[in-house]
């Protein structure tokens, strides 16, 4: 609701709460992955890529990649996050755009062979890579 008011800065304190509040608790691997996905959404919001970029590398990836497999849904949903950081910011540099293209055209590959060229998210992803 904060955000859809327009009220990002709010938005991300509760954002920061609840990711926090995952982690603290020993969560759930979805868990902490999707509270960190909704945590890095709301950084975009208010212009902290670097942050999103941050927390999704630093944090995120390596627990996801160690706790769900880098063939899982929600790993794969976090990589494309990382996409988002790195081309929605207005400071991204060719090579940061080159990076994400890298990482589309691999999430694209596993996303073809576990759910199939018919799949939503395979479209999706071929969407965005487009």
């Amino acid at each position: 609701c904060l955000s859809a008011l327009g009220r990002h800065d709010e938005a991300l304190v509760l954002r920061r709460e609840i990711y926090a509040n995952w982690v603290a608790m020993d969560g759930a691997a979805d868990d902490i992955v999707l509270a960190g996905g909704n945590l890095s959404s709301a950084l975009m919001k208010v212009g902290r890529f670097a942050e999103a970029k941050t927390l999704l590398r630093d944090e995120m990836l390596p627990m996801a990649r160690q706790s769900l497999g880098p063939t899982h849904g929600l790993y794969m949903d976090t990589e494309e996050w990382l996409v988002q950081a790195l081309c929605m910011d207005p400071n991204a540099t060719r090579d940061d755009l080159r990076e994400a293209e890298t990482i589309m055209q691999d999430v694209l590959q596993r996303r073809r062979r576990v759910f199939g060229p018919a799949h939503p998210s395979t479209a999706w992803c071929e969407g965005e890579l487009a």
